[in-house]
């Protein structure tokens, strides 16, 4: 018998079930974690007098070889061994002996795996919020260049108001921060260490979880083991915390989809992180940002495919968890790579300012400026401003120009009451930066808010 745990069964595996039962092919993503939690666990059996000092030793030189095997290529990873877990400590007990046996005292699989995936989802956590910081900063770099740059800002994507593109990408800074909190809130609240619960009910022998906590870097140790080894909420909030994030990048991705196209002509992507047409040899297509909108999808199936998992289980352990950690690995990975190349596709994007702000006047940006000056100015309800400037508006599509660009004349006429100095509200930079509350697009406020993301980052 080759499997560990045979010692009750009389037939071997058949080499169906090794296939379609092991983990080993993929978990192997988790070695360092698993070694560095079997090199907590052996110090604390040692403290504890389960192991002796000579065992220690062993167990520690013997992993270290092992790591050093996986590391260089050399280990055999077999997929009759099922998980790294066996497979690491079938080729310890290999090494060093009978002292590579007594490693898995106080433990089970369980809580091993637990650990294991844990700390590695933790880590990606924080590796995760470094990248997004680099990405505010990338985008930060942008939007300090362009606080006075105006840009249509749109609702229904139709021209609504003048704003400045700094404001704009202060939104993604907004919504990147958040992504921050949460993958920072998670990483706190999940740090707690799933080592000595052993199968489901704790362990008869005499560890020490708080010292294998300290050695892990774990804040603390889990308050009920029957639910710590079938929790995998961690697992599913790095999950939800990277498909909020995609979902951010798919927005702005979308937007740098249709700035970059010829009837915007806002932006044009670097030569570096474009590609061409097989037939047309004209084009310039923004595949950067179309595939970040797609593997927006990908991780929201990782998600959906982990909660489905997980939504029909009985405690404690059962198999279906083994289907945590493909999902998951992936998501980070597209994760990681999503945010590195659209930083670089930010950093290096040339932002066509010119038109931008031609495109301000189309469009009419200025018409909630006319009705806030009947208020202000004239007195004259908001209903009421509201359908004179309504009949500004057409008048200015009969003339066949934009309402910044219409005749005090003209306006006179639709209402008496209107005076010359209507015509300082309607010029459409005076227009952005009369927006100047708390969180507005006037340029001051703007400033403010992009020193406010300066001063996060900095920490």
């Amino acid at each position: 018998m080759s499997k560990m745990w045979s010692g009750r069964f009389s037939a071997n595996a058949s080499s169906l079930l090794d296939e379609f039962n092991a983990s080993i092919m993929y978990d192997r993503e988790l070695y360092i974690e698993d070694i560095e939690g079997s090199l907590a666990h052996a110090s604390m059996l040692a403290k504890q007098a389960i192991l002796t000092t000579e065992e220690l030793k062993d167990i520690i030189n013997g992993l270290n070889t092992v790591k050093q095997e996986i590391e260089e290529g050399t280990f055999e990873w077999n997929i009759a061994d099922e998980d790294l877990h066996m497979g690491i400590e079938k080729r310890l007990t290999a090494l060093i002996g009978d002292a590579g046996k007594k490693l898995h005292t106080g433990r089970s699989r369980n809580d091993q795996v637990a650990v294991d995936f844990r700390r590695w989802t933790l880590k990606k956590n924080l590796q995760i919020v470094d990248a997004l910081k680099n990405l505010m900063h990338e985008v930060l770099v942008v939007a300090s260049k362009h606080t006075e740059t105006l840009i249509p800002g749109m609702t229904h994507l139709q021209h609504a108001q003048p704003t400045n593109f700094g404001f704009h990408l202060g939104a993604y800074l907004a919504m990147f921060k958040r992504d921050i909190a949460r993958f920072e809130d998670s990483y706190k609240r999940n740090n707690i260490s799933p080592l000595g619960c052993a199968a489901l009910a704790g362990t008869p022998h005499n560890l020490d979880r708080d010292m294998t906590a300290t050695l892990l870097g774990f804040d603390s140790v889990s308050t009920n083991c029957l639910d710590t080894v079938s929790d995998r909420d961690f697992a599913l909030e790095i999950l939800f915390n990277i498909s909020t994030m995609m979902m951010h990048i798919s927005r702005l991705s979308e937007e740098l989809v249709m700035w970059s196209s010829y009837e915007f002509g806002f932006v044009e992507l670097s030569d570096e992180y474009s590609t061409g047409s097989s037939i047309m040899p004209q084009k310039k297509n923004p595949d950067v940002p179309e595939l970040l909108r797609g593997k927006t999808g990908r991780v929201y199936g990782s998600l959906m495919g982990l909660l489905t998992v997980m939504k029909g289980l009985p405690l404690a352990y059962n198999k279906d968890t083994q289907e945590d950690k493909e999902g998951v690995f992936d998501a980070v990975k597209t994760a990681e790579i999503s945010l590195e190349i659209l930083a670089e596709a930010i950093k290096t994007m040339d932002v066509k300012a010119d038109n931008m702000e031609a495109a301000c006047a189309v469009g009419h940006l200025a018409a909630t400026d006319l009705a806030d000056y009947l208020v202000e100015k004239c007195n004259i309800p908001f209903r009421e401003a509201h359908f004179i400037t309504g009949h500004a508006v057409a008048k200015s599509e009969e003339l066949n120009i934009d309402l910044s660009s219409i005749d005090f004349s003209e306006l006179k006429k639709i209402d008496a009451r209107i005076n010359e100095d209507v015509m300082e509200f309607l010029v459409l930079r005076n227009s952005m930066n009369a927006r100047k509350s708390a969180g507005g697009t006037a340029t001051i406020r703007t400033i403010e808010q992009l020193k406010f993301f300066k001063d996060f980052l900095k920490g």
